[in-house]
């Protein structure tokens, strides 16, 4: 079997590396396509580096077009040549759906999409117009799949990868501390994204905010977890904080269990809007959401949003548990005073995060095997 697999940034590295792995598992199969060093690992030889395509906003996008343009067209003849048994897109869908349309205009190739696009959170038409060159859908959400089959296609719910992760135990978190000097501090966890455009958009504000919760926690020790791609960025960009910031960032055979670790040991997190706040949930750690885009990306999206969260753990909790400081409200003042009320009440959060790891199939099959169960036994 061959199967020709793409994925645009790191949360769509580590869904492909799952489903990769869960294909193994099931049959013979050869890889080809674009994808990180996860994939990678999974024995995917990368047309181009995966991070070419790790762009968001409709601003942030543009000077990258003809770029981005060039590489869909790439990416779409490697397709065809490579003459897969399936195409399996994974998230990036502004990037990943264009190809599977030029592919479709050639040839009647397979195409599985692993990520339903969010139409319960704004543009709905958009299923509508995967429809015509997708045939089948892996959601990681369970209220998902209905939105999909409306539209043409078919969706298996298959679990969010995030309920199987290894979370770090006592003996680890407290080997943690003493490996970098944290005592018995409380601890910050800060995540200001994955892309080069969000720690660079966030990244001031959130050091502001460490800055004001430090006025209050003065022995507050700040914890940064990073990918490869963004570690000198984070670690730039910390050297003037207090409390001390630690980066944890790859390089290192041992980087899931410090990043287990990291999530571990925090008493309260500050991130970015996305699927970071499942990890959170995962480890049990509480808080507190913050983002922000370019302004006009900010109030184009304004009028398209049909929900009032973005949130993940709050949508499948169907909860409003953890705050969150979007837009406007993406300010330090607001998002410190957020982060301090978490520290004083931080079982609060507790029964959302729960709900949430339940729903997303905690305890159940890993997901990424289902995801391969789902995808071949939909082949024709």
């Amino acid at each position: 079997m061959k199967v020709f697999v793409i994925a645009g940034e790191a949360s769509g590295d580590a869904l492909g590396a799952a489903l990769m792995a869960g294909l193994r598992d099931l049959t013979e199969v050869e890889f080809v396509g674009v994808g990180g060093p996860l994939m990678e690992d999974e024995s995917l030889s990368s047309l181009f580096p995966m991070e070419e395509l790790s762009v968001m906003g409709i601003v942030e996008i543009l000077p990258k077009y003809f770029h981005l343009k060039r590489r869909i067209r790439e990416t779409a003849e490697a397709a065809l040549a490579c003459d897969p048994d399936v195409i399996i897109s994974i998230d990036s869908p502004d990037f990943c759906l264009r190809v599977a349309k030029i592919v479709k205009a050639e040839r009647d190739i397979r195409t599985v999409h692993y990520v339903a696009p969010s139409v319960w959170a704004w543009r709905p038409k958009r299923a509508e117009k995967m429809a015509k060159v997708i045939d089948h859908v892996l959601a990681l959400l369970p209220f998902e799949p209905p939105y999909m089959e409306a539209a043409g296609m078919a969706c298996d719910f298959v679990g969010h990868p995030v309920v199987s992760q290894k979370q770090a135990d006592a003996v680890e978190i407290a080997a943690f501390r003493d490996r970098h000097g944290l005592g018995d501090a409380e601890v910050l966890l800060v995540l200001p994204g994955s892309r080069g455009g969000e720690v660079a958009r966030l990244g001031p504000i959130f050091g502001e905010t460490v800055r004001n919760v430090l006025q209050a926690r003065p022995d507050l020790r700040v914890v940064l977890p990073t990918t490869a791609s963004r570690a000198a960025q984070v670690r730039e960009l910390v050297a003037d904080w207090p409390g001390r910031p630690v980066v944890v960032a790859p390089g290192e055979a041992t980087f899931k269990a410090e990043k287990a670790a990291a999530f571990g040991v925090a008493q309260v997190a500050l991130a970015a809007s996305g699927t970071v706040s499942l990890e959170l949930a995962a480890a049990g750690t509480p808080m507190v959401i913050a983002y922000d885009v370019n302004w006009i990306t900010r109030e184009i999206i304004r009028r398209m949003l049909r929900i009032d969260t973005l949130t993940l753990v709050n949508l499948v909790s169907d909860t409003r548990a953890v705050p969150e400081f979007n837009g406007e409200r993406c300010r330090a003042d607001l998002i410190a005073q957020g982060v301090l009320e978490v520290l004083d009440a931080p079982d609060a959060q507790e029964e959302a995060m729960r709900l949430t790891m339940e729903r997303l199939g905690r305890g159940g099959e890993a997901p990424g095997l289902r995801a391969a169960r789902a995808v071949l036994a939909r082949l024709p």
